[in-house]
Protein backbone atom coordinates (compact mmCIF):
# COMPACT_ATOMS: atom_id res chain seq x y z
CA UNK A 1 0.00 0.00 0.00
CA UNK A 2 1.32 3.47 -0.44
CA UNK A 3 0.84 5.48 2.22
CA UNK A 4 0.12 8.55 0.18
CA UNK A 5 -2.96 7.02 0.17
CA UNK A 6 -5.38 7.34 3.40
CA UNK A 7 -5.30 4.92 6.05
CA UNK A 8 -8.26 3.89 7.17
CA UNK A 9 -8.56 3.20 10.64
CA UNK A 10 -11.38 1.62 13.32
CA UNK A 11 -10.04 2.12 16.95
CA UNK A 12 -11.56 -0.07 19.94
CA UNK A 13 -10.90 0.82 23.61
CA UNK A 14 -13.00 0.62 25.99
CA UNK A 15 -11.62 3.92 28.00
CA UNK A 16 -13.03 6.99 25.95
CA UNK A 17 -10.48 9.63 27.52
CA UNK A 18 -7.30 7.07 26.25
CA UNK A 19 -9.44 6.72 22.96
CA UNK A 20 -10.25 10.48 22.51
CA UNK A 21 -6.11 10.72 22.98
CA UNK A 22 -4.92 8.44 20.53
CA UNK A 23 -7.29 9.76 18.20
CA UNK A 24 -6.49 13.18 18.27
CA UNK A 25 -3.03 11.96 17.67
CA UNK A 26 -3.70 10.38 14.50
CA UNK A 27 -5.98 13.02 13.55
CA UNK A 28 -2.79 15.03 13.29
CA UNK A 29 -1.41 12.87 10.46
CA UNK A 30 -3.12 14.44 6.96
CA UNK A 31 -2.89 10.29 5.38
CA UNK A 32 -5.15 8.75 8.00
CA UNK A 33 -9.03 8.59 8.78
CA UNK A 34 -10.62 7.28 12.12
CA UNK A 35 -13.32 5.63 10.01
CA UNK A 36 -15.10 4.26 13.12
CA UNK A 37 -14.52 3.20 17.20
CA UNK A 38 -15.77 1.04 19.99
CA UNK A 39 -15.59 0.33 22.84
CA UNK A 40 -15.61 -3.67 23.20
CA UNK A 41 -14.19 -6.58 21.32
CA UNK A 42 -17.59 -8.03 20.34
CA UNK A 43 -18.34 -5.09 18.16
CA UNK A 44 -14.72 -5.57 16.40
CA UNK A 45 -15.97 -8.19 13.90
CA UNK A 46 -19.36 -5.77 12.36
CA UNK A 47 -17.12 -2.51 12.07
CA UNK A 48 -14.82 -4.28 9.97
CA UNK A 49 -17.58 -5.66 7.19
CA UNK A 50 -19.23 -2.42 7.13
CA UNK A 51 -16.11 0.09 7.01
CA UNK A 52 -13.40 -1.94 5.75
CA UNK A 53 -10.28 -0.58 7.10
CA UNK A 54 -6.53 -0.89 6.30
CA UNK A 55 -6.01 -0.88 10.03
CA UNK A 56 -7.76 -1.88 13.54
CA UNK A 57 -6.24 -0.30 16.66
CA UNK A 58 -7.50 -2.59 19.54
CA UNK A 59 -7.17 -2.56 22.73
CA UNK A 60 -6.23 -6.45 25.17
CA UNK A 61 -8.20 -5.76 28.10
CA UNK A 62 -12.26 -5.34 27.59
CA UNK A 63 -14.66 -6.60 28.51
CA UNK A 64 -17.01 -9.20 27.34
CA UNK A 65 -14.59 -9.83 24.56
CA UNK A 66 -10.72 -8.90 25.12
CA UNK A 67 -8.79 -7.86 21.91
CA UNK A 68 -6.89 -11.31 21.51
CA UNK A 69 -10.59 -12.94 20.81
CA UNK A 70 -11.65 -10.35 18.91
CA UNK A 71 -8.75 -10.50 16.80
CA UNK A 72 -9.04 -14.25 16.31
CA UNK A 73 -12.40 -13.46 15.27
CA UNK A 74 -11.07 -10.96 12.73
CA UNK A 75 -8.92 -13.02 11.32
CA UNK A 76 -11.16 -15.85 11.13
CA UNK A 77 -13.62 -13.98 9.13
CA UNK A 78 -12.01 -11.68 7.23
CA UNK A 79 -8.05 -12.97 6.77
CA UNK A 80 -6.42 -10.10 5.59
CA UNK A 81 -7.41 -7.63 8.41
CA UNK A 82 -4.46 -5.91 10.03
CA UNK A 83 -4.88 -5.45 13.59
CA UNK A 84 -2.01 -3.59 16.10
CA UNK A 85 -2.84 -4.35 19.77
CA UNK A 86 -2.84 -2.03 22.34
CA UNK A 87 -1.41 -2.65 25.36
CA UNK A 88 -0.24 -1.98 28.82
CA UNK A 89 1.63 -5.49 29.23
CA UNK A 90 5.14 -5.88 28.12
CA UNK A 91 5.18 -9.39 29.07
CA UNK A 92 6.36 -12.16 26.48
CA UNK A 93 3.60 -14.62 27.04
CA UNK A 94 1.11 -11.81 25.91
CA UNK A 95 2.94 -10.46 23.08
CA UNK A 96 3.60 -14.02 21.79
CA UNK A 97 -0.03 -14.60 22.25
CA UNK A 98 -1.11 -11.99 20.26
CA UNK A 99 1.14 -12.70 17.52
CA UNK A 100 0.11 -16.25 17.05
CA UNK A 101 -3.59 -14.97 17.03
CA UNK A 102 -2.98 -12.73 14.13
CA UNK A 103 -1.88 -8.89 15.12
CA UNK A 104 0.54 -7.71 13.04
CA UNK A 105 1.53 -5.04 15.53
CA UNK A 106 2.15 -5.03 19.24
CA UNK A 107 2.31 -1.36 20.90
CA UNK A 108 2.26 -0.39 24.71
CA UNK A 109 0.21 2.23 25.85
CA UNK A 110 3.33 4.58 26.85
CA UNK A 111 3.97 4.59 23.16
CA UNK A 112 5.24 8.43 22.53
CA UNK A 113 3.06 9.83 19.57
CA UNK A 114 5.85 8.95 16.58
CA UNK A 115 5.46 5.31 17.76
CA UNK A 116 1.84 4.82 17.08
CA UNK A 117 1.82 6.71 13.82
CA UNK A 118 5.12 4.81 12.32
CA UNK A 119 3.21 1.84 13.57
CA UNK A 120 -0.28 2.17 11.78
CA UNK A 121 1.92 2.97 8.45
CA UNK A 122 4.22 0.16 8.71
CA UNK A 123 1.36 -2.22 9.51
CA UNK A 124 -1.07 -0.79 6.80
CA UNK A 125 2.06 -1.32 4.00
CA UNK A 126 1.95 -5.25 5.28
CA UNK A 127 4.53 -5.11 7.83
CA UNK A 128 5.21 -6.06 11.53
CA UNK A 129 5.49 -3.52 14.26
CA UNK A 130 6.59 -4.07 17.82
CA UNK A 131 6.87 -1.81 20.61
CA UNK A 132 10.61 -1.22 21.13
CA UNK A 133 10.59 -2.34 24.63
CA UNK A 134 8.64 -5.12 23.50
CA UNK A 135 11.13 -6.25 21.02
CA UNK A 136 13.71 -6.02 23.71
CA UNK A 137 12.04 -8.20 26.10
CA UNK A 138 11.26 -10.92 23.51
CA UNK A 139 14.90 -10.69 21.90
CA UNK A 140 16.40 -10.75 25.34
CA UNK A 141 14.24 -14.24 25.89
CA UNK A 142 15.69 -15.35 22.72
CA UNK A 143 19.29 -14.87 24.14
CA UNK A 144 18.60 -16.67 27.03
CA UNK A 145 17.56 -19.60 25.09
CA UNK A 146 20.30 -19.22 22.62
CA UNK A 147 23.64 -17.59 24.75
CA UNK A 148 24.85 -21.12 25.40
CA UNK A 149 24.60 -22.30 21.96
CA UNK A 150 26.63 -19.79 20.68
CA UNK A 151 29.01 -20.30 23.18
CA UNK A 152 29.61 -23.56 22.52
CA UNK A 153 29.82 -22.95 19.34
CA UNK A 154 32.78 -19.99 19.95
CA UNK A 155 34.35 -22.73 21.87
CA UNK A 156 34.37 -25.38 19.34
CA UNK A 157 36.68 -23.07 17.10
CA UNK A 158 33.90 -22.24 14.58
CA UNK A 159 33.82 -18.41 13.75
CA UNK A 160 30.70 -16.90 12.78
CA UNK A 161 30.76 -14.82 9.40
CA UNK A 162 30.51 -10.89 10.23
CA UNK A 163 27.27 -9.42 8.15
CA UNK A 164 30.16 -6.87 6.38
CA UNK A 165 29.71 -9.62 3.34
CA UNK A 166 25.75 -8.12 2.77
CA UNK A 167 25.60 -5.33 5.28
CA UNK A 168 27.42 -2.31 4.97
CA UNK A 169 28.82 -0.93 8.24
CA UNK A 170 26.22 1.86 8.55
CA UNK A 171 23.64 -1.15 8.22
CA UNK A 172 25.55 -3.04 11.10
CA UNK A 173 25.31 -0.30 13.64
CA UNK A 174 21.52 0.34 12.42
CA UNK A 175 21.54 -3.81 13.50
CA UNK A 176 23.21 -3.45 16.42
CA UNK A 177 21.35 -1.03 17.57
CA UNK A 178 17.99 -2.26 16.43
CA UNK A 179 18.71 -5.68 18.65
CA UNK A 180 19.41 -2.94 21.84
CA UNK A 181 15.47 -2.11 20.92
CA UNK A 182 15.77 0.92 19.77
CA UNK A 183 13.05 2.93 17.87
CA UNK A 184 13.82 4.78 14.30
CA UNK A 185 13.71 7.71 16.39
CA UNK A 186 16.38 6.59 19.01
CA UNK A 187 18.63 5.04 16.45
CA UNK A 188 18.97 8.56 14.64
CA UNK A 189 19.61 10.44 17.77
CA UNK A 190 22.27 7.70 18.31
CA UNK A 191 23.94 7.89 15.32
CA UNK A 192 22.97 11.75 14.23
CA UNK A 193 21.16 11.09 10.84
CA UNK A 194 17.53 11.69 10.31
CA UNK A 195 14.69 9.69 10.63
CA UNK A 196 14.59 9.26 6.97
CA UNK A 197 17.60 7.47 6.54
CA UNK A 198 17.20 5.03 9.30
CA UNK A 199 14.13 3.64 7.74
CA UNK A 200 16.36 3.50 4.59
CA UNK A 201 18.47 1.75 6.14
CA UNK A 202 16.03 -0.64 7.75
CA UNK A 203 14.65 -1.38 4.22
CA UNK A 204 17.83 -2.20 3.16
CA UNK A 205 18.56 -4.65 5.72
CA UNK A 206 15.31 -6.49 5.93
CA UNK A 207 15.77 -7.01 1.86
CA UNK A 208 19.66 -8.38 2.06
CA UNK A 209 18.93 -10.51 5.06
CA UNK A 210 15.19 -11.74 3.57
CA UNK A 211 13.23 -11.12 5.99
CA UNK A 212 9.84 -9.13 6.60
CA UNK A 213 10.16 -7.08 9.58
CA UNK A 214 12.72 -5.72 12.20
CA UNK A 215 12.14 -8.40 14.65
CA UNK A 216 12.89 -11.21 12.22
CA UNK A 217 16.18 -9.40 11.37
CA UNK A 218 17.36 -8.95 14.91
CA UNK A 219 16.57 -12.56 15.57
CA UNK A 220 18.45 -14.01 12.48
CA UNK A 221 21.20 -11.71 13.13
CA UNK A 222 21.52 -13.01 16.92
CA UNK A 223 21.44 -16.46 15.42
CA UNK A 224 23.91 -15.55 13.35
CA UNK A 225 26.19 -13.88 15.71
CA UNK A 226 26.20 -10.78 13.78
CA UNK A 227 24.76 -8.54 16.96
CA UNK A 228 25.93 -8.34 20.59
CA UNK A 229 24.50 -10.84 22.81
CA UNK A 230 24.35 -9.04 26.13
Amino acid sequence: MNTDKAIDIILIDDHKLFREGVKRILEFEPSFRIVAEGDDGSMATKLVKEYNPNVVLMDINMPNMNGVQATAELIKHFPETKVIILSIHDDESYVTHALKTGAQGYLLKEMDSNSLVEAVKVVAEGGSYLHPKVTHNLVQEYRRLTKDNIAATLDSGVEYQRPLHILTKRECEVLQLLAEGKSNRAVAETLYISEKTVKNHVSNILQKMNVNDRTQAVVSAIRKGWVEVL
